[in-house]
Protein backbone atom coordinates (compact mmCIF):
# COMPACT_ATOMS: atom_id res chain seq x y z
CA UNK A 1 0.00 0.00 0.00
CA UNK A 2 1.07 3.59 -0.68
CA UNK A 3 0.20 6.54 1.57
CA UNK A 4 -0.22 9.91 -0.17
CA UNK A 5 -0.62 13.16 1.76
CA UNK A 6 -2.35 16.01 -0.03
CA UNK A 7 -4.40 13.41 -1.88
CA UNK A 8 -7.11 15.89 -2.88
CA UNK A 9 -4.75 18.47 -4.36
CA UNK A 10 -3.84 18.96 -8.00
CA UNK A 11 -0.93 16.50 -8.04
CA UNK A 12 -2.49 14.16 -5.48
CA UNK A 13 -5.74 13.61 -7.35
CA UNK A 14 -3.88 12.98 -10.62
CA UNK A 15 -1.40 10.67 -8.91
CA UNK A 16 -4.13 8.61 -7.25
CA UNK A 17 -5.76 7.99 -10.63
CA UNK A 18 -2.40 7.18 -12.24
CA UNK A 19 -1.43 4.66 -9.57
CA UNK A 20 -4.91 3.13 -9.64
CA UNK A 21 -4.41 2.42 -13.34
CA UNK A 22 -1.11 0.75 -12.39
CA UNK A 23 -3.07 -1.46 -9.96
CA UNK A 24 -1.42 0.09 -6.91
CA UNK A 25 -3.43 0.47 -3.70
CA UNK A 26 -3.30 3.92 -2.12
CA UNK A 27 -4.45 5.51 1.12
CA UNK A 28 -5.02 9.24 1.10
CA UNK A 29 -4.17 11.57 3.96
CA UNK A 30 -5.57 15.06 4.36
CA UNK A 31 -6.27 17.81 6.90
CA UNK A 32 -9.95 17.25 6.16
CA UNK A 33 -10.12 13.55 5.36
CA UNK A 34 -13.00 12.13 3.39
CA UNK A 35 -14.23 8.57 3.13
CA UNK A 36 -11.42 6.00 3.22
CA UNK A 37 -8.87 8.71 4.09
CA UNK A 38 -6.93 9.50 7.27
CA UNK A 39 -5.88 12.69 9.02
CA UNK A 40 -2.18 13.59 9.16
CA UNK A 41 -2.23 12.97 12.91
CA UNK A 42 -3.18 9.33 12.26
CA UNK A 43 0.01 8.66 10.33
CA UNK A 44 2.27 6.80 12.73
CA UNK A 45 4.78 3.98 12.88
CA UNK A 46 2.07 1.31 13.07
CA UNK A 47 0.28 2.56 9.97
CA UNK A 48 3.53 2.99 8.02
CA UNK A 49 4.66 -0.52 8.92
CA UNK A 50 1.86 -1.72 6.63
CA UNK A 51 3.00 0.36 3.65
CA UNK A 52 5.93 0.17 1.29
CA UNK A 53 5.90 3.81 0.13
CA UNK A 54 5.07 7.17 1.69
CA UNK A 55 4.53 10.09 -0.72
CA UNK A 56 4.36 13.50 0.96
CA UNK A 57 2.71 16.03 -1.34
CA UNK A 58 0.89 18.15 1.23
CA UNK A 59 2.01 21.68 1.92
CA UNK A 60 1.16 25.33 1.51
CA UNK A 61 1.49 26.51 -2.07
CA UNK A 62 3.08 29.77 -3.13
CA UNK A 63 0.63 32.60 -2.34
CA UNK A 64 0.51 34.89 -5.36
CA UNK A 65 -1.68 37.38 -3.45
CA UNK A 66 0.91 37.58 -0.63
CA UNK A 67 -1.68 37.47 2.14
CA UNK A 68 -0.20 34.55 4.11
CA UNK A 69 1.98 34.87 7.20
CA UNK A 70 5.46 33.37 7.27
CA UNK A 71 4.63 30.94 10.08
CA UNK A 72 1.91 29.35 7.94
CA UNK A 73 4.51 28.27 5.38
CA UNK A 74 6.90 26.87 7.97
CA UNK A 75 4.16 24.96 9.78
CA UNK A 76 2.72 23.43 6.60
CA UNK A 77 5.89 22.91 4.58
CA UNK A 78 8.59 22.39 7.21
CA UNK A 79 7.20 21.22 10.54
CA UNK A 80 4.65 18.82 9.09
CA UNK A 81 7.32 17.29 6.87
CA UNK A 82 9.66 16.86 9.84
CA UNK A 83 7.00 15.09 11.90
CA UNK A 84 6.00 12.74 9.07
CA UNK A 85 9.59 11.95 8.10
CA UNK A 86 10.37 11.02 11.69
CA UNK A 87 7.48 8.55 11.61
CA UNK A 88 8.84 7.09 8.38
CA UNK A 89 12.30 6.59 9.91
CA UNK A 90 10.82 4.71 12.86
CA UNK A 91 8.79 2.41 10.61
CA UNK A 92 9.59 -0.43 8.22
CA UNK A 93 8.28 1.58 5.25
CA UNK A 94 10.96 1.50 2.56
CA UNK A 95 10.40 4.54 0.30
CA UNK A 96 9.82 8.21 1.16
CA UNK A 97 9.12 10.72 -1.62
CA UNK A 98 8.97 14.39 -0.69
CA UNK A 99 7.48 16.88 -3.13
CA UNK A 100 9.58 20.00 -2.75
CA UNK A 101 9.81 22.70 -5.42
CA UNK A 102 12.28 24.32 -7.77
CA UNK A 103 11.68 27.41 -5.61
CA UNK A 104 13.69 25.71 -2.87
CA UNK A 105 16.74 26.10 -5.09
CA UNK A 106 16.15 29.44 -6.78
CA UNK A 107 13.40 31.93 -7.50
CA UNK A 108 14.99 33.14 -10.74
CA UNK A 109 16.82 30.73 -13.03
CA UNK A 110 19.29 31.81 -15.70
CA UNK A 111 20.39 28.98 -17.94
CA UNK A 112 20.09 25.40 -16.72
CA UNK A 113 19.45 24.67 -13.05
CA UNK A 114 21.18 21.50 -11.86
CA UNK A 115 20.97 19.62 -8.58
CA UNK A 116 24.51 20.79 -7.76
CA UNK A 117 23.43 24.43 -7.59
CA UNK A 118 23.76 25.93 -4.10
CA UNK A 119 20.19 26.74 -3.02
CA UNK A 120 19.35 30.41 -2.64
CA UNK A 121 15.59 30.82 -2.24
CA UNK A 122 14.22 34.31 -1.72
CA UNK A 123 10.56 33.75 -0.91
CA UNK A 124 9.31 32.32 2.39
CA UNK A 125 7.71 29.53 0.38
CA UNK A 126 11.06 28.50 -1.08
CA UNK A 127 12.83 28.86 2.26
CA UNK A 128 10.26 26.70 4.04
CA UNK A 129 10.63 23.99 1.39
CA UNK A 130 14.42 24.13 1.65
CA UNK A 131 14.23 23.87 5.44
CA UNK A 132 12.26 20.64 5.05
CA UNK A 133 14.81 19.34 2.54
CA UNK A 134 17.69 20.11 4.89
CA UNK A 135 15.99 18.27 7.74
CA UNK A 136 15.49 15.17 5.59
CA UNK A 137 19.10 15.27 4.39
CA UNK A 138 20.41 15.69 7.95
CA UNK A 139 19.05 12.31 9.02
CA UNK A 140 20.71 8.94 8.66
CA UNK A 141 18.60 6.02 7.47
CA UNK A 142 19.25 2.31 6.80
CA UNK A 143 20.45 1.14 3.40
CA UNK A 144 17.16 -0.66 2.82
CA UNK A 145 15.32 2.67 2.82
CA UNK A 146 15.17 5.03 -0.17
CA UNK A 147 14.50 8.76 0.16
CA UNK A 148 13.76 11.07 -2.77
CA UNK A 149 13.34 14.85 -2.83
CA UNK A 150 11.67 16.08 -6.01
CA UNK A 151 11.91 19.68 -7.20
CA UNK A 152 9.40 20.08 -10.02
CA UNK A 153 9.12 23.29 -12.02
CA UNK A 154 5.68 24.63 -12.99
CA UNK A 155 3.31 21.66 -13.27
CA UNK A 156 0.54 21.67 -15.84
CA UNK A 157 -2.37 19.35 -16.47
CA UNK A 158 -6.00 18.61 -15.49
CA UNK A 159 -7.06 20.52 -12.39
CA UNK A 160 -4.20 23.04 -12.45
CA UNK A 161 -5.10 26.34 -10.77
CA UNK A 162 -1.91 28.33 -11.36
CA UNK A 163 -0.73 31.08 -13.68
CA UNK A 164 -1.27 28.95 -16.78
CA UNK A 165 -5.01 29.12 -16.17
CA UNK A 166 -4.80 32.91 -16.08
CA UNK A 167 -2.95 32.95 -19.41
CA UNK A 168 -5.48 30.49 -20.85
CA UNK A 169 -8.31 32.77 -19.70
CA UNK A 170 -6.74 35.79 -21.39
CA UNK A 171 -6.27 33.98 -24.70
CA UNK A 172 -9.75 32.41 -24.61
CA UNK A 173 -11.30 35.87 -24.14
CA UNK A 174 -9.37 37.24 -27.11
CA UNK A 175 -7.26 39.59 -24.97
CA UNK A 176 -3.98 40.32 -26.80
CA UNK A 177 -0.72 39.28 -25.16
CA UNK A 178 1.19 42.59 -24.78
CA UNK A 179 4.71 41.32 -24.03
CA UNK A 180 5.79 40.22 -27.50
CA UNK A 181 9.04 42.21 -27.14
CA UNK A 182 10.18 40.04 -24.25
CA UNK A 183 12.12 36.86 -24.89
CA UNK A 184 12.08 34.18 -22.22
CA UNK A 185 12.28 30.43 -21.78
CA UNK A 186 10.69 28.49 -18.97
CA UNK A 187 10.61 24.84 -18.01
CA UNK A 188 7.36 23.00 -17.38
CA UNK A 189 6.42 19.48 -16.40
CA UNK A 190 3.16 17.75 -17.19
CA UNK A 191 1.47 16.16 -14.20
CA UNK A 192 1.36 12.89 -16.15
CA UNK A 193 5.15 12.90 -16.56
CA UNK A 194 5.53 13.70 -12.86
CA UNK A 195 3.28 10.75 -11.98
CA UNK A 196 5.35 8.52 -14.29
CA UNK A 197 8.53 9.53 -12.45
CA UNK A 198 6.97 8.86 -9.03
CA UNK A 199 5.80 5.44 -10.18
CA UNK A 200 9.31 4.63 -11.40
CA UNK A 201 10.79 5.68 -8.06
CA UNK A 202 8.39 3.34 -6.28
CA UNK A 203 9.22 0.36 -8.47
CA UNK A 204 12.90 0.80 -9.31
CA UNK A 205 15.14 0.17 -6.30
CA UNK A 206 18.20 0.89 -8.45
CA UNK A 207 17.45 4.63 -8.50
CA UNK A 208 19.62 6.21 -5.82
CA UNK A 209 18.24 8.36 -3.04
CA UNK A 210 18.76 12.09 -3.50
CA UNK A 211 17.45 15.36 -4.90
CA UNK A 212 16.03 15.41 -8.42
CA UNK A 213 14.96 18.45 -10.44
CA UNK A 214 11.92 17.55 -12.56
CA UNK A 215 11.01 19.07 -15.93
CA UNK A 216 9.81 18.14 -19.40
CA UNK A 217 12.45 17.85 -22.11
CA UNK A 218 11.60 21.11 -23.86
CA UNK A 219 11.38 24.60 -22.37
CA UNK A 220 8.91 27.10 -23.82
CA UNK A 221 8.60 30.86 -24.07
CA UNK A 222 5.40 32.60 -23.03
CA UNK A 223 4.86 33.47 -26.70
CA UNK A 224 5.08 29.74 -27.50
CA UNK A 225 2.41 29.10 -24.87
CA UNK A 226 0.11 31.78 -26.26
CA UNK A 227 0.48 30.30 -29.73
CA UNK A 228 -0.22 26.76 -28.48
CA UNK A 229 -3.28 27.85 -26.50
CA UNK A 230 -4.59 29.82 -29.48
CA UNK A 231 -4.12 26.79 -31.71
CA UNK A 232 -5.98 24.51 -29.30
CA UNK A 233 -8.84 27.02 -28.96
CA UNK A 234 -8.86 27.62 -32.71
CA UNK A 235 -8.49 31.35 -32.11
CA UNK A 236 -6.26 33.83 -33.93
CA UNK A 237 -2.93 34.54 -32.27
CA UNK A 238 -2.92 38.07 -30.86
CA UNK A 239 0.53 39.16 -29.70
CA UNK A 240 1.44 42.82 -29.32
CA UNK A 241 5.04 44.01 -29.39
CA UNK A 242 4.68 47.05 -27.18
CA UNK A 243 8.05 48.76 -26.58
CA UNK A 244 9.56 47.80 -23.23
CA UNK A 245 9.79 51.43 -22.13
CA UNK A 246 5.98 51.76 -22.31
CA UNK A 247 5.53 48.48 -20.45
CA UNK A 248 7.76 49.84 -17.69
CA UNK A 249 5.75 53.07 -17.49
CA UNK A 250 2.46 51.17 -17.29
CA UNK A 251 3.84 48.85 -14.61
CA UNK A 252 4.81 51.83 -12.47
Amino acid sequence: MIIITGINGFVGSNLRSYLYDKEKKTLGASRNPGIDEVHYSEINKTLLNNTNCFIHLAGKAHDLKKTSEDKEYYEANTELTKRLFDQFLESTCEVFIYMSSVKAAADVVEGVLTEDEIPNPITVYGKSKLAAENYILSKEYPKDKRVYILRPCMIHGPGNKGNLNLLYSFVSKGIPYPFGKYENKRSFVSVENLCFIINELIDNAKIESGIYNIADDTSLSTIDLVQLISEVLNKPVRILKIPKVFIGIMAK
